[in-house]
């Protein structure tokens, strides 16, 4: 990188959204008088009774939950989708302009184990692999079914980014079409791989692992970096090295490696601020449409909103609201951040 885009204000191209993001870096230095948040201490037992997501415990809607041992998936007692919604559909004057039509869909909770006081970065492999394997057992159930055309797994991670309760949990959308952000990256992988016969992710990825600027860490099977054009401050995105679109399709050791990445980042995000790091976490694999999609790599997105400590937060208002994403750290000095918080917490593992 030219010290001209790590010292001044410039824009970078988004190619999987096709948008640009404004990149601010003298920005760091200016004063803050915002609003700050409140740290989250994590929860200190392994069995909260208050809990409903607890093994054993009623849930808000009056279900029972078991005493699950392992991973645990029911259909949520709050559910933004319903299967069985009548299908309509609403164009008022045939303008265009005043349209609707219903959406079927099923919403799933999966707790990621019956510990109270877990998250990702503080549970071992074999259980953060059990939880990718039931990702897997999941979209495949739910992408097999013929009104289903995508399977949106993610994980709210904090109060900060809306999650209801700390017990380690995340979820499953199935939806009858595809959402906004999935059909803008299919339109792009698309529109790549008929442009240059490659596709995009790939040819990405293989810039990065040339460059190094932007890795944060990787093994034999995935690589984590800051996205060239991330817009949050610590946003990462994970890639396989090897082509597989949907995550049923991984390999054992693929889903090893996925396990493992994991817990590497999440951890690393706990020792940027020394604070329990919110974010949104999901996964966005290739749609469960029937077409076999060889321009979709399937990749992870982790967005979280912590910029200058644990208590100050980016906010999307404004000129992002209204004008372009933009941000104040380099994603190079974002990088180099996560870098030393995964060396910190490497070495107190040894």
């Amino acid at each position: 990188m030219e010290a001209t885009f790590l010292e001044s204000p410039h824009r970078r191209w988004n190619p999987l959204k096709r948008e640009w993001v404004v990149v601010s870096p003298h920005r760091t230095q200016r004063p803050w008088q915002g609003q700050t948040e409140d740290t989250a201490a994590p929860p200190s037992v392994a069995y909260d009774p208050a809990c409903y997501l607890c093994p054993g415990n009623t849930r808000a809607g009056g279900h029972h939950t078991p005493a699950y041992t392992g991973t645990y998936v029911f259909e949520n007692d709050f559910a933004a989708l319903k299967p069985d919604v009548l299908n309509a559909a609403l164009d008022v004057d045939n303008a265009g302009l005043l349209r609707a039509e219903t959406e079927r869909g099923l919403c799933r909770v999966l707790c990621f184990d019956p510990r109270h006081d877990l998250t990702l970065a503080t549970m071992d492999l074999p259980a953060i692999r059990r939880v990718v394997e039931m990702w897997a057992e999941q979209a495949a159930e739910l992408g097999s079914r013929p009104e289903i055309q995508y399977v949106q797994i993610f994980e709210n991670r904090g109060a900060m980014m809306g999650a209801s309760n700390p017990h380690p949990h995340g979820q499953i959308w199935a939806t009858e079409h595809i959402p906004n952000e999935p059909a803008l990256e299919l339109a792009a992988q698309l529109d790549y791989r008929t442009t240059h016969n490659q596709q995009l992710l790939s040819s990405y990825l293989e810039l990065e692992r040339t460059q190094r600027d932007r890795i944060v860490a990787e093994n034999d099977t995935w690589v984590a970096l800051v996205p060239f054009w991330a817009v949050w401050p610590f946003e990462l995105l994970v890639l396989p090295i090897q082509n597989v679109s949907r995550i049923e399709a991984l390999t054992a050791s693929q889903r090893d490696g996925l396990a493992a990445i994991l817990k590497h980042v999440t951890a690393a995000y706990n020792r940027v601020f020394d604070t329990p790091f919110p974010y949104s976490m999901g996964l966005h694999p290739a749609p469960c449409d029937g077409q076999p999609h060889p321009e979709w790599l399937l990749h992870l997105h982790f967005y979280p909103p912590l910029l200058r400590s644990a208590t100050v937060r980016k906010f999307m208002v404004g000129f992002e609201l209204l004008g372009s994403p933009q941000r104040d750290i380099t994603p190079e000095s974002a990088a180099a951040t996560l870098r030393a918080a995964l060396n910190k917490t490497s070495q107190e593992t040894q």
